[in-house]
């Protein structure tokens, strides 16, 4: 039977096509920095004894060399890949020696994302990503297509998801657009007076992280000496600073000046991280879903649909809390760098975060909720666990003790107190992670809450759990609790410590509602 495609525009999609030329370039200039450093400490070891003249003469024909071979290895790569859009599928073929292919129909493509580093979009390039909600590793990626045919590309899937075809796609895409916009409103936005505040709470010493590393290329650039205290210490003294001269108060003040700086350095990178990161923020809620804008040099463009919605994760820390600061995430099927989480409110007030629930079709826990704790025998089994461990260390320290001699002795008695303190904040880390950790449910929704100095609330609705499961370990089945297991779509979360009993009411509750959902039926998108 011939099954020639009759719509034109469907055969013009069929064909074979590759990314923007000028992805090709990206990927060198990629690799060109890559290989920067590598690159100059090399050319600074071979190099270091020859004259300007013999410098230039294999410097400018290895530089040549070395640029062709990029443009080659990025070229080669960028010839042989291609995607196709077909009826049924979306097909990706690569490689220049071996020959690899993907198909992943529509059916599983959760939704399509834009993504524009800083280059990208100086050059007009999106990476569009086709999200399937099986892992980050899995998803299927096209680097990079013009910002017209990303947007045109992500429609398209779109549509063709949805089961319409590609005639009223093209007839409707333009109208819809246009159409779509006005009927668009802002949930939640970040100017930048609120993303510094953010920004304040961000406290991060990654910066610290990144001169490792980059130290690291240079180690054998700088002498060995460097990484000696007494090399810093001669230093300082030759030019009258001497840090054993200074006197007691001198020395505080220089101990102190030096925790100052690691906490401007620290305050500074979680300043810019927050603006990079999440500058622009925006969430609308538009017909198909919610869309999140946000990022200065890299700008991220994901659609959300409301039914792909899992459940929500309302977190905070031990600092912001105390001003009425959280967070608020979408578990979904898809992937947000890296994560099985869509941020949607990264720091917001509770009264901001209700209205974006109520929009996904959840509710926050009414006042009047019932809340269980964990099971106290979970609570005493880890902590005479752990008292045991910490008894065994204390009575290895003591043999440890005995062998010294007796000079040493009452210079090492003190560090018997160290596993005993320890064994204290133990105890207590256990207790109160007991006190505070709690969960309940009603007729449409499972509510989890855990931590004390950063509490986090987990509400996913029982209609989309997929399967539920009691997990009893040795001593779980002798103390009488266990663990349970909630399946999603986009992956697990578990109860834990919770009474057997208790268990199996809840699991029977969540199965009633499974057992009376037809997946098949679900809203689809």
């Amino acid at each position: 039977m011939n099954t020639a495609v009759s719509d034109p525009e469907i055969a013009e999609d069929s064909q074979a096509r590759r990314t923007d030329p000028k992805s090709f370039i990206l990927r060198g200039v990629k690799t060109l920095r890559q290989l920067l450093i590598p690159l100059a400490v090399a050319a600074f070891t071979i190099f270091e004894d020859m004259s300007f003249d013999e410098l230039a003469l294999f410097l400018v024909p290895g530089l040549a060399a070395v640029l062709g071979l990029v443009v080659l290895l990025n070229y080669l790569p960028w010839r042989r890949l291609t995607y196709t859009v077909a009826e049924q599928d979306i097909r990706v073929e690569s490689g220049v020696l071996s020959r690899a292919a993907r198909s992943v129909p529509y059916e599983r493509i959760q939704d399509v994302s834009l993504e524009q580093s800083l280059l990208p979009r100086l050059l007009g390039l999106v990476l569009v990503k086709f999200e399937t909600g099986s892992g980050g590793g899995d998803d299927l990626r096209l680097a990079y297509l013009s910002e017209a045919e990303g947007e045109r590309l992500r429609q398209l899937v779109r549509e063709r998801r949805a089961g319409q075809s590609a005639s009223q796609e093209q007839a409707e895409g333009a109208k819809r657009q246009d159409a779509s916009e006005p009927e668009a409103h802002t949930l939640f936005a970040m100017n930048a007076r609120r993303l510094f505040i953010f920004g304040t709470f961000e406290f991060s010493l990654a910066v610290i992280a990144v001169l490792g590393g980059v130290i690291q290329y240079l180690d054998n650039l700088v002498p060995e000496e460097m990484w000696e205290p007494s090399y810093w210490q001669s230093s300082l003294n030759e030019y009258g600073m001497g840090i054993a001269t200074m006197g007691a108060f001198a020395q505080t003040l220089s101990a102190l000046f030096g925790v100052i700086f690691v906490l401007l350095i620290g305050s500074a990178t979680g300043l810019i991280r927050t603006f990079l990161r999440d500058w622009g923020f925006l969430l609308e809620r538009t017909e198909r879903g919610f869309r999140r804008r946000r990022g200065l040099l890299t700008k991220t463009d994901v659609m959300m649909p409301v039914h792909r919605v899992q459940g929500i994760t309302i977190g905070t820390g031990w600092l912001r809390r105390r001003f009425g600061w959280h967070g608020l995430k979408f578990i979904s099927l898809a992937q947000d760098a890296g994560a099985s989480n869509h941020v949607v409110a990264p720091f917001a007030q509770l009264g901001e975060i209700a209205p974006i629930v109520s929009e996904a079709s959840l509710f926050m826990p009414p006042e009047d909720t019932r809340w269980h704790r964990p099971s106290p025998q979970h609570r005493n089994t880890y902590m005479a666990i752990g008292l045991a461990v910490m008894a065994m260390v204390v009575v290895a320290a003591t043999i440890a003790t005995s062998m010294i001699s007796s000079e040493k002795l009452d210079h090492a008695q003190w560090l018997v107190l160290i596993p005993i303190v320890s064994a204290g904040a133990l105890v207590a880390r256990l207790y109160y992670r007991w006190r505070f950790a709690r969960h309940a449910w009603d007729g449409q929704q499972v509510y989890v809450r855990t931590g004390w100095l950063a509490p986090k609330t987990v509400i996913v609705t029982r209609e989309k759990l997929h399967s539920v499961e009691i997990v009893q370990g040795p001593i779980g089945k002798r103390r009488g609790y266990a663990t349970l297991h909630l399946g999603l779509a986009g992956g697990r979360f578990n109860i834990d410590g919770i009474e057997l009993e208790h268990a199996k009411q809840l699991r029977e509750a969540v199965m009633t509602t499974i057992t009376k959902t037809d997946f098949s039926k679900l809203e689809r998108g």
